[in-house]
């Protein structure tokens, strides 16, 4: 993009951004959601077009707070009242001392950081603003001359896409992005009591936690702090169907009969100005001076509610961790500072590492990492899906133009993280799933982002990652912040990396049984002498004139032991490269295996996936410890083509193997 061009005079022109056009590809991706009906009514203006001096922030900052347009996006715009009471946040999103309207420098561009992924990304975009008349259509702020929830807005919008796009969301979603820190989001509803507290914390059932207000107390003025409704209750004029809205101030006071009484200040995005709902007869509980008070510190939109009202009359609460000036995740739970964080990718991926919840057999066969404590102290861990999609079928905001809600629902996968503190990294991994993890996230959720938190001592954890469904793909991001130093690893999986889909392919397999026997065929790992007394499995690989180009033949080798949980062998294998007329039951085993299935793991099955050139390969498998005997079935699964099958077919042709596999045991 080029942002300064020159027109003919010789003078700088503005930039006009064409990844984000000024027209209706930026403001419609499907035209599913009421702002459809603002088709062909939208003008595109730039600051200097809608008020003589235009500015970023205003003078009196209350006047920057937001303020919600025709665009349901009340998520987003709580996520920016916490930017505004936090300067150095704001200053990470908005750059300072960007060139500004009536600077030399002012190019009509402006540059924001949005956390996405585990990075903090630079989205860039022209300052040309969606109006209808002169008028912002969208989200301003309360001072008409003020533009950064506008451009800020903007900026958001172009990294989803569109502006539709943040039609309905979660506050949870915006606070990380805008923060890179955490958010959790918590029910205040009766019936969603944490039911995990009564079953375990190895539960799977799909079930919110319940918020206890009081452990918020350490961080309340640091915090950022939402609350929404997903119904219209009962006299509330002020409240209105799926709409998010702000806490500002969370406070104690005592009223005239020497009681403590907790009132929270709310700001409703829609800018109406509320009050408490409860009406006049609470208000006189107060005293009257501390009454006038109270109430000459509401700005536009505010209003104040009682605990008990805040907890009757909305559904749920939404945390923001405090960040530090120094970028540091302090606890909600406790205020302390966790100065350390580390990150690392991840995958689940369907057939490999999908493995699904505790109630699944293929539950062991997800991601696997390793954090290692090495001062006591709280840890936070959290896992962050990346799909593309930013909500789920609990998603919903509302346009105050509507009178109804928008329902899109944007399903994640529903989510979880166990952690299982082991003695030392070389274990029985199915002897640890089957005792109860020493912390979980309870349940799994269809959230973006799930926390887990607890007070761990020195040593080894084993965390694992997954999906309600066995099965379900995604990418997502481990993150731990902690009191002291803390590693984090992915432990090493015995899968290899998966085989490309091919919509013309598929797999034909085949299983063989095969046993060690002690003193004959148990031979051990390549580390012992005796690692030659292995059985032997002889696969001919051959290619095909009509197969797509390829450098080889795709296969899946998967090894499985067949003894009980309680009492796995680590189990792992080895391919060999057969030299053409040689015999594999003399191959003598001085060469580096082609391909290899290691470390040794204590699980039921190993796999591993490859492409192998033609020609013939032995495969090895093996118990790490030699001289154990025991049975287990060899799977190999080869890739055929189907427009091979059928060209053949029509040519009244049988199908010619491209590949056998037979057994050779010594």
């Amino acid at each position: 993009m080029d942002i300064e061009k020159c027109g003919e005079d010789g003078r700088a022109t503005l930039f006009d951004d064409s990844d984000f056009p000024s027209d209706d590809r930026s403001l419609f991706s499907d035209c599913s959601s009421p702002l459809a009906r603002l088709q062909d009514e939208v003008t595109w203006r730039r600051p200097q077009e809608l008020c003589d001096c235009p500015a970023l922030f205003p003078a009196n900052i209350n006047e920057g707070h937001a303020k919600q347009g025709l665009l349901g996006d009340c998520w987003f715009l709580c996520a920016c009242t916490f930017l505004l009471k936090n300067k150095h946040l704001m200053n990470k999103v908005c750059p300072p001392d960007q060139p500004l309207w009536g600077d030399c420098m002012y190019q009509g561009s402006f540059q924001f950081h949005i956390w996405q992924k585990g990075h903090w990304t630079m989205v860039t975009i022209d300052d040309r603003l969606p109006c209808i008349g002169s008028t912002l259509c969208f989200s301003r702020c309360h001072s008409p001359t003020a533009f950064w929830v506008a451009l800020l807005e903007k900026a958001y919008a172009k990294l989803h896409g569109s502006y539709e796009s943040l039609w309905a969301g979660q506050v949870s979603e915006a606070l990380v992005d805008l923060s890179g820190g955490l958010a959790e989001r918590w029910s205040l509803e009766k019936g969603a009591a944490d039911e995990a507290e009564g079953t375990g914390q190895d539960s799977d059932r799909l079930q919110r936690r319940r918020l206890d207000l009081r452990l918020l107390r350490p961080v309340r003025d640091l915090c950022a702090l939402s609350c929404s409704t997903h119904s219209s209750p009962g006299g509330g004029v002020d409240l209105e169907q799926y709409h998010a809205m702000s806490v500002t101030e969370w406070l104690d006071v005592e009223t005239v009969s020497g009681a403590r009484l907790t009132l929270l200040r709310i700001r409703n995005p829609w800018g109406r100005r509320g009050s408490w709902l409860k009406g006049e007869a609470c208000w006189s509980s107060v005293d009257p001076a501390l009454r006038l008070e109270l109430q000459g510190r509401l700005e536009a939109g505010e209003f104040w509610v009682d605990e008990a009202e805040f907890l009757s009359q909305f559904d749920d609460v939404t945390v923001g961790y405090p960040i530090t000036e120094d970028g540091h995740l302090r606890s909600i739970f406790t205020g302390s500072v966790l100065s350390h964080s580390r990150q690392l990718p991840g995958r689940w991926t369907r057939g490999l590492t999908a493995g699904g919840c505790r109630n699944c057999t293929s539950y062991g066969t997800n991601p696997k990492f390793w954090l290692k404590v090495s001062e006591g102290g709280e840890v936070l861990v959290s896992l962050h899906q990346q799909g593309e999609c930013r909500g789920n079928t609990e998603r919903y905001a509302h346009n105050p133009l509507e009178g109804g809600p928008s329902t899109q629902p944007q399903p994640y996968q529903a989510i979880a993280l166990h952690m299982w503190k082991v003695e030392k990294k070389r274990f029985n991994l199915a002897r640890v799933l089957n005792k109860a993890p020493s912390a979980s996230t309870h349940c799994h959720a269809y959230e973006r982002e799930v926390v887990l938190h607890g007070h761990l001592q020195p040593g080894h954890y084993l965390l694992i990652p997954s999906t309600f469904l066995a099965g379900a793909q995604s990418s997502f991001l481990l993150r731990a912040f902690s009191s002291g130093p803390v590693s984090l690893s992915a432990m090493k999986s015995p899968a290899g990396p998966p085989l490309p889909l091919l919509a013309d392919s598929e797999w034909d397999h085949c299983d063989f049984q095969g046993g060690w026997v002690a003193g004959v065929s148990a031979g051990g790992s390549r580390n012992s002498p005796s690692h030659r007394k292995n059985p032997r499995f002889l696969l001919s690989l051959g290619g095909h004139a009509d197969a797509p180009p390829s450098p080889g033949v795709d296969v899946r080798v998967s090894l499985r032991q067949n003894r009980p949980d309680a009492d796995l062998y680590a189990i792992g294998f080895h391919v060999y490269k057969v030299p053409e007329g040689a015999s594999v039951m003399a191959l003598p085993l001085d060469e580096e295996p082609v391909a290899s299935c290691v470390p040794h793991c204590y699980t039921q099955d190993v796999s591993l996936a490859c492409c192998l050139p033609a020609g013939s390969y032995a495969i090895i498998p093996s118990t790490y410890q030699p001289e154990l005997p025991g049975s287990f079935t060899v799977s190999v699964a080869r890739r055929i083509y189907r427009k091979v099958m059928k060209s053949q077919e029509l040519l009244g042709n049988t199908i010619q193997e491209v590949s056998h596999i037979s057994v050779m045991q010594s």
